[in-house]
């Protein structure tokens, strides 16, 4: 076989070749493409996704499944539109997502330690444009070196309040679904019979996605203002801590083909965080904590209000930590019979 030589390694010369930065935000992957992928056409971010999805999903699909990835890999389409103003496009096993909390704090990081920015201390403003809107970041950093990220999310607020639907194998539930850059029903454990404690994720999973499933079907979700943003991207499930009477709370957040966050997720705090006010469960600026699956934690808390079409809504702000995990280069093989990847069912 015709090869050549990259460093101490031979590889085939025809091939499909990318490259990737790899980051985590609180266990939950981003790998960010950092080469290789043709230029995005669209002269919004909305073109540009729907060019992504029409024309460059198989590196989408190569990215995230395996045996590159895994089945809840997350990954993230960067280009710097001017100085720290960036548009990006999110990446998971179903497709694109509309906002991702745990990649703009990976993100800010990101610009920041690899100089596409100019650092400023004691914090670096940044601009991501996402397919729901601009996300205000801000990435700490001092004595050379950078820190935890905090942003302002787009206005978020409740849609339902106790619809009630039928989940086949569960029965009749009550749900709220709220809005935090994408749609979630959140439910806590307790009204679904499981124990976030003790109950096997596979359960936990297939509950999640049996609701989102329902909710689907019987539950029009239609966004108030913006047409493309009108789809359920998953369901949160909580140990129902909503008054956060003994501390942090913890959820679950499955979403798109029931990828399971290992982050407390940034849309999805942002979203409880629409829900608890809502409630009347907190004030404005009292920092709430949530935590993980894993035990890692973001905090939340509600710095404004305002509206969305007829809906009262919120700006949160939502903060955690990134790290650098490594980086990668992929090669596709035009003979592979795999071509862009499996994933197994789950």
């Amino acid at each position: 076989m015709t090869t050549t030589n990259e460093g101490n390694s031979s590889v085939p010369k025809h091939v499909l070749k990318v490259t990737t930065h790899d980051m985590h935000t609180g266990g939950e992957p981003l790998r960010i493409i950092t080469s290789g992928l043709p230029d995005l056409k669209g002269s919004t971010i909305l073109e540009k996704r729907e060019y992504a999805r029409q024309y460059l999903d198989h590196y989408r699909k190569l990215l995230m499944n395996e045996p590159r990835g895994h089945k809840d890999m997350y990954g993230a389409i960067l280009f710097q539109e001017k100085p720290n103003v960036f548009g990006v496009l999110f990446l998971h096993n179903e497709g694109y997502s509309s906002m991702c909390g745990h990649g703009v704090i990976a993100l800010g990081r990101y610009v920041v330690d690899y100089g596409l920015v100019k650092p400023v201390a004691p914090e670096t403003e940044i601009t991501f444009n996402c397919p729901c809107g601009p996300v205000q970041t801000y990435v700490e950093y001092n004595n050379h070196s950078s820190g935890p990220v905090h942003f302002e999310s787009v206005p978020a607020f409740v849609y339902k309040l106790g619809a009630e639907i039928f989940v086949p194998k569960i029965g009749k539930l009550l749900v709220d679904v709220a809005y935090g850059g994408a749609f979630y029903v959140i439910i806590s454990d307790k009204e679904v019979s499981l124990d976030l404690k003790s109950t096997p994720l596979a359960e936990i999973i297939d509950v999640a996605g049996r609701i989102t499933e329902a909710v689907k079907k019987q539950l029009p979700i239609v966004h108030p203002e913006k047409e493309e943003l009108s789809f359920l991207y998953g369901t949160i499930i909580t140990d129902g801590k909503d008054k956060f009477a003994d501390g942090a709370s913890t959820n679950i957040c499955v979403f798109a083909d029931k990828e399971v966050d290992r982050s407390p997720t940034g849309s999805g705090v942002t979203a409880r965080m629409a829900l608890q006010w809502k409630k009347s469960f907190m004030q404005r600026n009292e920092e709430k904590e949530f935590k993980s699956i894993i035990g890692t934690t973001f905090t939340g808390r509600v710095i404004d209000e305002t509206t969305v079409g007829n809906f009262p809504a919120v700006i949160v702000e939502v903060s955690g930590m990134a790290y650098h995990t490594g980086d990668h280069t992929f090669y596709l093989e035009c003979h592979d019979e795999l071509k862009e990847g499996f994933q197994l069912p789950r």
